[in-house]
């Protein structure tokens, strides 16, 4: 209740503003074109949205920015229905594409903030994880791999020391089996 009583103040101080700045007709004639352009512009926006979100859910990309763009498209539509000058304001920016920008990077951050685990799954979405251990000194008992054939790509640099050198294995993983690049399953 205090938000709603807040928001009515700040409206009613915005008008009154206006009004004292450029009169009455200017003020409704400002009111009733920003409502007219940002409604337009929102259900262009809208529709562009919606065609990205389904051009990315067809393409199976992750579509975190096309969903969060049609979200703050709905919410700046919402926002220009309602009356008043800040409303009509935030609106727009929510609807014009370079600020909505801002907006969905600063969402994004938040959500990401508050669950971790969404950048982590934007980030690996659609690439390869491969479950490994990384050995970076043999140990006690413990040698590296022996490995034959030549690396590709340049030959890479060899440890100082006696025993250490870069262990390589050329291959690739293809559903879920490692094939050696001479044709043979490992």
């Amino acid at each position: 209740m205090p938000f709603v009583l807040l928001y009515v103040v700040l409206e009613v101080v915005a008008i009154a503003g206006l009004i004292a700045w450029i009169g009455l007709g200017w003020t409704l004639l400002v009111l009733l074109a920003g409502s007219v352009l940002g409604l337009l512009l929102a259900r262009r926006e809208g529709v562009r949205a919606a065609r990205a979100l389904a051009s990315a859910v067809q393409r199976g990309k992750l579509a975190h920015e096309e969903a969060t763009d049609g979200l703050l498209v709905a919410i700046g539509g919402i926002l220009l229905f309602l009356p008043g000058l800040i409303t009509d304001v935030l609106g727009l920016a929510l609807v014009f594409p370079p600020t909505r920008v801002l907006a969905r990077r600063r969402m994004l951050r938040a959500a990401e903030r508050a669950a971790p685990g969404l950048r982590t799954a934007r980030i690996r979405y659609g690439a390869t994880v491969v479950d490994g251990e990384t050995v970076t000194e043999p140990g006690p008992g413990r040698e590296f791999p022996a490995v034959t054939g030549r690396p590709a790509g340049p030959r890479p640099a060899e440890r100082p020391g006696p025993g250490h050198t870069r262990p390589v294995v050329d291959g690739e993983v293809v559903d879920g089996e490692v094939v050696d690049t001479d044709g043979r399953d490992r």
